[in-house]
């Protein structure tokens, strides 16, 4: 099992996910300073999970998707689906569950986003 999160981490990415958190959490408090909001910690860690869930299903699917060229080429044959370090099924089951998991999210941040979740995922 935690051979497998390891593997899943490099999956997506985990690194470049990390990156891409102060981005949201900047736009986080620029809408709140511009709305006269409240500071909310529960919305903020809403919209970490979100940006997590979203740039997950994301790499997944990217992953799941070039697999076969991956494994091809000689500089990506050794990723984690193409090395056989996580399976195509796995890869997909990783997409669903991401996916599921950003739309559940949006739907705790407010109705707005969960209605345009699916639309964030089919562009990202």
């Amino acid at each position: 099992m935690q051979l497998f999160v390891k593997h899943y981490f490099s999956l997506i990415k985990i690194s470049h996910t990390v990156f891409s958190l102060p981005f949201a959490i900047l736009a986080f408090f620029m809408a709140i300073n511009q709305n006269a909001a409240e500071f909310s910690l529960h919305l903020l860690g809403l919209i970490i999970l979100a940006v997590f869930f979203a740039r997950s299903a994301a790499m997944s699917f990217n992953r799941y998707v070039d697999r076969s060229f991956d494994k091809d080429n000689p500089r990506t044959s050794m990723r984690e689906i193409p090395s056989g370090k996580i399976t195509p099924k796995q890869a997909f089951f990783l997409i669903l569950l991401n996916s599921i998991a950003f739309i559940c999210t949006a739907y705790f941040i407010n109705k707005l986003c969960f209605y345009l979740s699916p639309i964030a995922l089919l562009v990202i």
